[in-house]
């Protein structure tokens, strides 16, 4: 399934978001090369700022303390021709999705909820900002629809390479340029 709206890209970015498992960061780096564009990733920025890996500042902050971290970080990115690839939790941060929105389009990869619980598994270690006793499955169905509503292009991966997705999503970017 493949869902989109028109928006230009002129020199901007792409960002991806998405559960955790989606492929964010694997489709990020092949469409960056796809597109001899930079990569980020929201994640490894907020590796940077503190110096320790994700599950730790997970640990050291609490989910919310982390959601509102990590929104403040996002909301401070400036770039140009760069594949962003976020946090599964950015949707929560209604700055940062504001503010990922200036620099282009937001395209949701979606492997779909068995194949997001079987990459994630228990979770334990991805630094997931899960609230206790919450499922993964509970998690994907509680963002699935948050993801929908502000993404420019959805994307079903289950079945696809990451550069399959990588190629997918330049075409329908060189078709957004084109309108």
């Amino acid at each position: 399934m493949v869902a989109f709206s028109t928006r230009q890209t002129d020199e901007g970015c792409v960002t991806l978001i998405g559960m955790a498992g989606a492929g964010k960061t694997t489709v990020g780096k092949a469409l960056a090369e796809h597109l001899q564009w930079a990569h980020m990733d929201t994640d490894h920025l907020l590796e940077s700022f503190f110096g320790r890996p994700l599950q730790d500042i997970f640990d050291a902050l609490g989910r919310e303390s982390f959601i509102r971290t990590e929104e403040e970080i996002v909301t401070q990115i400036f770039a140009k021709r760069a594949v962003i690839s976020t946090g599964g939790s950015v949707i929560y941060g209604a700055e940062a999705i504001a503010r990922l929105n200036t620099l282009g389009p937001l395209v949701h990869l979606d492997p779909g909820v068995e194949t997001t619980c079987a990459r994630v598994g228990g979770a334990q270690g991805r630094g997931l900002a899960i609230a206790d006793g919450q499922t993964v499955q509970d998690l994907y169905n509680e963002r699935k629809p948050l993801y929908e509503q502000i993404a420019d292009l959805t994307l079903d991966t289950a079945s696809l390479s990451p550069e399959d997705c990588a190629r997918h999503i330049a075409d329908w970017l060189a078709h957004q340029d084109k309108s």
